[in-house]
């Protein structure tokens, strides 16, 4: 005996490989499927359309199939509401509750599609019946939610957040995702993202397709974040980095402590970790420069205090605070000090790097794996991400954490950080 279900697959599913992956997922996990439908788009805008029916020899393999298959973007035909079942106690979700993807997401409630509000990967899903106005300030309707403030509602939330009694969804019916299909056309700004990692291609050519895509980004109105790690201050690229943000071409940065302590140090000291980055020198008390630095910033009340006394008055920190540009800084275990804006509660850092990055439309990284890696957690995969890193095994990781969107540029950041600059502030 043999179970079986219907899948349907729609879009652009050759060229962005969905329909071989599908394929794929089938034929690995010991099921087997036939196309009863396939009608190809044979022009560049037109979509194409297949229908398959899956089948295996246990009802537990099929489903296990059909959910490796919706996570690619099919959905089942005829599909039936999603199932939901309250929450049992803060922070616990029901069994079987569905984990999310970082790509755009529906479900099904009371007969319509409801897009899933602030998506991102490893999250439950919450549906509210009714929109209420007393919801918690992070609830409130944003840009991007369902029009209205009434009527049933659908987001995203990490376990930690979970509530008793939230309407959590279950199981793998009534739901419907999106992965981002790769473009036919290579044309414009953006069409360079389609191209994976690489050490190989001219890095000049490249550093000027991210320079024009931040260009298109702004030209829009739209927001750019940037994740650097300490090397952008160690190699050199410090000044460069201040210039994007003073001339407003980074609306707020990302990053930990260490990158701030350094660039503060910079300032104070003239040094990088205790290291002069002209001439390479390591001044006498030079290692202790960073805990000086972060002693002084403790004094002052933190980093924007530090500026309006004059005690700090150049770098990346300093032309954050001068232009209004914000900035979180996440803590971790390896942390000296910390600075006082520094915030070492990791579940505050998070909830801090997700209000920032929300409606952010292109990310750079720059030099940092931890961090980028956890600020990619936190992005839908319709945020474009470009990755910056002498180590092509950070782009990797990064793309194998779930940021599928990512494109890679394997080059130091020394060198990629000015050319940028030049490329955007040539006059």
């Amino acid at each position: 005996m043999s179970y079986s279900r219907i899948v349907e697959l729609e879009g652009h599913i050759i060229d962005s490989g969905m329909m071989g992956q599908c394929m794929g997922i089938i034929m690995d996990m010991d099921g087997w499927f036939s196309v009863e439908k396939f009608d190809v788009g044979t022009r560049r805008h037109e979509e194409s359309y297949a229908r398959m029916r899956v089948s295996a020899e246990s009802e537990e393999t099929l489903g296990e199939i059909i959910h490796q298959l919706n996570q690619n973007g099919a959905t089942l035909q005829d599909p039936i509401d999603a199932q939901v079942e309250p929450a049992p106690d803060d922070k616990v979700v029901p069994a079987g509750f569905y984990s999310t993807t970082n790509h755009p997401t529906e479900i099904r409630y009371q007969g319509e599609w409801l897009s899933v509000d602030h998506i991102e990967m490893d999250c439950a899903v919450i549906v509210e019946p009714d929109r209420t106005d007393d919801r918690r300030p992070s609830e409130e309707v944003e840009a991007g939610d369902r029009d209205g403030a009434n009527g049933p509602r659908a987001y995203t939330k990490t376990l930690n957040a979970i509530e008793k009694g939230d309407r959590v969804v279950v199981g793998e019916a009534g739901i419907r995702v999106h992965p981002p299909e790769r473009p036919r056309s290579s044309e414009g700004s953006f069409g360079f993202m389609q191209g994976g990692i690489s050490s190989e291609r001219p890095s000049v050519t490249q550093i000027g397709n991210v320079a024009d895509a931040i260009e298109e980004t702004k030209s829009r109105g739209g927001k750019v974040v940037c994740v650097p790690g300490p090397a952008v201050i160690h190699s050199g690229a410090r000044n460069d980095l201040a210039r994007l943000v003073r001339e407003g071409y980074i609306d707020a940065i990302s990053a930990g402590n260490g990158f701030a302590v350094h660039d503060l140090e910079r300032d104070l000291y003239g040094t990088s970790l205790g290291m002069e980055v002209e001439t390479m020198k390591h001044p006498r008390k030079g290692h202790k420069h960073h805990i000086y630095t972060i002693s002084e910033i403790i004094r002052a009340g933190g980093i924007e205090a530090a500026v309006e006394e004059g005690i700090v008055d150049d770098g990346i920190m300093y032309e954050c605070v001068e232009n209004d540009v914000p900035y979180v800084l996440a803590g971790s275990i390896r942390d000296d000090g910390p600075l006082p804006d520094t915030i070492t509660d990791s579940v505050e850092a998070q909830n801090a790097i997700r209000e920032q990055v929300r409606d952010a439309d292109l990310v750079l990284m720059l030099a940092t794996l931890l961090h980028s890696v956890a600020v990619g957690n936190c992005l839908p995969s319709t945020t474009r991400v470009v990755c910056v890193d002498i180590n092509p095994a950070t782009v990797t990781q990064l793309l194998d954490r779930g940021s599928a969107q990512a494109i890679g540029m394997v080059t130091d950041i020394g060198t990629f950080v000015p050319l940028l600059a030049d490329g955007l502030l040539e006059e």
